[in-house]
């Protein structure tokens, strides 16, 4: 009952914050301009449906949370990246200013002792740059992703719903109830943000979302069941994770910055190949689905090491031959 009590509760508090955040950005023109070239919307649209995510999450761990000291860290972490975003939506920063401050978000949650501890590949030395390295990594993951209706939303929605099933597989109640409230948010704003989006959650919301889902994997006990557990999460976040290499890998050879937009991101390249928003946003449901499977599977080594790289490589594969076919199909 926690749990559903916890989905509820924040689904009802993001609903009821959606309508007042969506007025104040119309009054205060904290609006989403198409510009033809990534974004290619039809009107402004409002920002701020990240800080709708933000109260109604907090505002059910509040209610039925029960709040430690590791937690409160948590909470400032995550605050600190939902007013950077904010603050970008509201006058737009340079990207090393919002890059600083998405640096001082992770040293507070390594601080606050979210890291990587095992030392089967590392030693213990490098636990802590490649967690800070994974931090910013996923946070800008769910940033990129974040060029179309409800895409990022679903995706984070998918990734949420495998931790999920995870905690309550290790029993961990706590840890399930702080994922319900995150999944009820998601769920509660996805009603205005699905094709067509009513409303944007904005860099408050990306990067609050990735800095969630960046460091709630430190709160597993992976090693439980599988020595290389902790690889698990990559699997889970794989479609963000492939969208932040294909993005540098294209822009390096397009001879411009990675950190510089550019209509390269998948979503973009199949709308403009004939798929709709609703057949991209499936699309990723489906894959998000196949990836949650192999994650389980290998981490109650129902698959191996080198099960889980053939089917890291079968899964780039396809997720490539796809998009090409369908591609090649509509030309």
């Amino acid at each position: 009952m926690k749990f559903l009590f916890a989905l509820i509760l924040s689904f009802l508090f993001t609903l009821y914050m959606i309508p007042i955040l969506k007025s104040l950005a119309f009054r205060f023109k904290i609006l989403d301009i198409p510009d033809g070239n990534i974004k290619t919307h039809k009107i402004a649209t409002p920002y701020l449906g990240g800080v709708a995510i933000y109260f109604g999450f907090i505002a059910s761990l509040a209610i039925i949370f029960p709040f430690e000291n590791k937690m409160f860290s948590f909470i400032i972490g995550s605050t600190l990246l939902l007013f950077i975003g904010l603050i970008d939506d509201l006058i737009t920063m340079k990207p090393y200013q919002k890059f600083f401050g998405q640096m001082i978000a992770a040293f507070c949650f390594l601080k606050a002792g979210f890291y990587l501890k095992q030392n089967f590949f590392f030693s213990n030395v490098w636990n802590i740059p490649i967690s800070f390295l994974w931090i910013l990594t996923i946070i800008n993951a769910f940033n990129l992703v974040d060029v179309m209706d409800g895409l990022a939303t679903i995706l984070a929605g998918c990734a949420t719903i495998s931790f999920i099933i995870v905690a309550l597989y290790l029993g961990n109640n706590v840890l399930a109830i702080l994922l319900f409230a995150f999944l009820g948010a998601l769920i509660g704003f996805f009603l205005y943000n699905k094709p067509d989006a009513k409303m944007y959650m904005g860099d408050a919301g990306a990067l609050f979302i990735g800095g969630f889902l960046a460091t709630v994997p430190f709160l597993f006990d992976w090693g439980t069941y599988n020595p290389y557990g902790y690889l698990t999460p990559i699997v889970i976040l794989a479609i963000p994770l492939i969208e932040v290499a294909t993005l540098v890998i294209i822009r390096f050879y397009k001879g411009i910055p990675f950190y510089q937009g550019s209509p390269d991101h998948f979503s973009i390249y199949l709308q403009k190949n004939g798929w709709s928003k609703s057949q991209i946003l499936l699309y990723s449901v489906f894959a998000s689905l196949i990836l949650s499977i192999i994650a389980f599977l290998f981490f109650t080594k129902k698959l191996y090491f080198p099960g889980i790289l053939i089917a890291g490589l079968i899964f780039l594969s396809i997720w490539i031959l796809v998009l090409l076919y369908k591609s090649t199909v509509v030309r």
